[in-house]
């Protein structure tokens, strides 16, 4: 059975590309979107808080091979090059270095932890 990992992240926008750094977004590449499928990643959003916070969320299941899929894709390479300006003390590129997010709760495995115990008790 395969696991899904869920990946949040966190990137700072530069407040003064905000309004670029989303027509950039609407809409991506249909050649860049067509590499996030391949690798693997689903359900995949950005949100964008208060003075530029960037929150990304996707799913894979595996983490790894996605990535390693995507720092081979001249697409994404593109795509990264690109996109790098827009970020505050970013070393790197952008898919590669954002500050990845802890998961400290989750609904559903908790739901499923919850009835597995009552049906044993």
């Amino acid at each position: 059975m395969t696991t899904t990992t869920r990946v949040c992240f966190r990137l700072q926008v530069r407040p003064e590309l905000l309004d670029e750094y989303l027509a950039r977004h609407s809409p991506v590449w249909p050649e860049m979107l067509a590499e996030i499928a391949a690798s693997g990643r689903r359900n995949y959003s950005l949100f964008l808080g208060e003075g530029g916070t960037l929150i990304g969320y996707y799913e894979t299941d595996d983490d790894q091979a996605a990535q390693a899929y995507l720092a081979a894709s001249e697409v994404a390479t593109r795509w990264e090059s690109e996109m790098s300006r827009f970020f505050v003390g970013l070393d790197g590129r952008p898919d590669q270095a954002a500050t990845v997010l802890t998961e400290v709760f989750n609904l559903a495995e908790q739901l499923s932890a919850s009835a597995t115990t009552t049906e044993s008790e």
